[in-house]
């Protein structure tokens, strides 16, 4: 499907009946919204209704070409624009990645219209801000974002040789058929270049608070890009019922690396917020085998 928003048209993937709970799922660098095809296909059995649209500069329709129009309170405004173009009041949300961040922000600046918030692999903002200044192995997991605002030489390195380092990024976790899919998107005249001004877009333009509503995180232990320190610090930044899923042994790619593990910890969580009115408890803390 497509949706129309005053700031371009956005390319979506849609499922389950029309009239039921909406979830929106948010993709992350270097993917689009299929990266969740697994978690739609299980949502919308289950009578959700999801939607999981190309972010701003994924979608051709909505590519503008300065760093600056890729800052956080604009991809946040894009989530607003579309599940009010959707006609969703309420919904749930769930990002991944940088998909992850915009989710963070968007419940911490809206919490009256996201019901529940499930994150994965991406710590809270505001600890991770805080890792960077005071652990070593988050401050070297994270080199790779200063060395990606060069242009257009990281554009050239990752599309050389059949796109051999963006490949790369996935290490195998992702299928083939959907890693192709991924480099052919991003190998258009502009979406690479787009994609990447996500990081070259700058500071927040803004603070962001503690987050009120329902939240799952969901963190895996073989993720080279989000250290333990930031990961287990979240907790500290969400005042709402909190649940923290540290998945053993797995990459950054959760979603297409575990989809059955994935889906069964968002399925309960959405199942136990249903509604505003909860008594659950503050934070649980697992290794995703319960």
């Amino acid at each position: 499907m497509t949706i129309s928003t005053a700031a371009g048209v956005f390319d979506a993937v849609a499922a389950g009946p029309a009239d039921g709970r909406p979830v929106l799922l948010l993709h992350g660098f270097p993917q689009t919204g299929l990266a969740w095809r697994r978690q739609i296909a299980a949502l919308a059995a289950e009578g959700y209704r999801v939607v999981a649209p190309d972010q701003r500069g994924y979608s051709p329709g909505v590519r503008p070409e300065r760093p600056e129009d890729y800052r956080i309170g604009l991809l946040v405004e894009d989530v607003l624009a579309i599940t009010e173009e959707l006609g969703w009041p309420a919904f749930d949300l769930v990002g991944h990645d940088w998909g992850g961040a915009v989710a963070w922000w968007t419940a911490s600046a809206h919490p009256g219209r996201v019901r529940t918030l499930t994150v994965v692999s991406t710590p809270h903002p505001g600890a991770l801000a805080e890792a960077l200044r005071t652990d070593e192995d988050q401050r070297a997991r994270s080199r790779y974002m200063i060395d990606w605002r060069e242009t257009p030489a990281t554009e050239d390195r990752m599309l050389a040789d059949d796109a051999g380092l963006l490949r790369t990024l996935f290490a195998g976790k992702v299928p083939r058929d959907s890693a192709d899919a991924y480099v052919r998107h991003l190998s258009r005249p502009g979406a690479l270049t787009a994609a990447l001004n996500w990081y070259r877009s700058g500071r927040p333009d803004g603070t962001i608070r503690p987050i009120e509503v329902p939240t799952l995180y969901v963190w895996s232990t073989g993720d080279t890009a989000f250290g333990p320190a930031p990961a287990k610090d979240t907790g500290r930044w969400v005042e709402g019922p909190y649940r923290f899923e540290i998945l053993p042994d797995l990459s950054h790619w959760i979603p297409e690396e575990a989809p059955e593990t994935l889906n069964r910890l968002l399925l309960g969580h959405l199942r136990a917020h249903g509604s505003r009115n909860h008594h659950a408890p503050r934070t649980v803390e697992t290794d995703g085998s319960d």
